[in-house]
């Protein structure tokens, strides 16, 4: 009896054998903010603790891309196989456009961090009012309350049909 294995190309995950995103795991160590009675929205407390969030997110999202940079680095091998060597390049590939994708929020975390020194975290750009604490929780980046996200997000619908 003949078994055949088949060498699978590894997902980008495997690759960089770290958490799948940097939201997810530092919202496991960072336990959501609960207002005491009476605090004001965006007191000194509540910018600190997403301060901290963003922060935290950033320094793991920096730790993710030199991870994936020393794997690329010592996993750079050119195989004879073309099939081979065409799994490792989709698989650098995409491990490229996440890196790119973090990038891209690593921007977006610095301009948050900077809308908290200038205290106009928490609000929405679009109308001005509060974006709330549970939003922002999920989404320490968000800009835009949900009503107009929401409306933003028929208007993309609609452009797109």
């Amino acid at each position: 009896m003949f078994f055949l294995v088949l060498n699978r190309p590894r997902t980008s995950a495997e690759i960089k054998k770290g958490p799948k995103m940097p939201q997810e795991s530092l919202r496991k160590q960072a336990a959501p903010y609960l207002p005491k009675k009476g605090e004001s929205y965006m007191s000194p407390k509540q910018l600190m603790h997403f301060r901290k969030i963003l922060e935290g997110m950033k320094i793991e999202l920096g730790q993710d891309i030199d991870r994936t940079v020393h794997t690329m680095q010592d996993e750079a091998t050119i195989f004879a196989d073309p099939n081979d060597r065409a799994s490792q390049e989709s698989d650098i590939a995409l491990e490229l456009r996440n890196r790119d994708r973090e990038r891209k929020l690593i921007k977006k975390i610095d301009e948050t961090i900077a809308m908290i020194e200038t205290e106009d975290y928490g609000y929405c750009n679009s109308c001005g009012i509060e974006i709330g604490l549970k939003r922002l929780e999920a989404r320490p980046t968000a800009t835009l309350c949900i009503d107009c996200k929401t409306l933003d997000e028929i208007r993309e619908k609609q452009i797109a049909k």
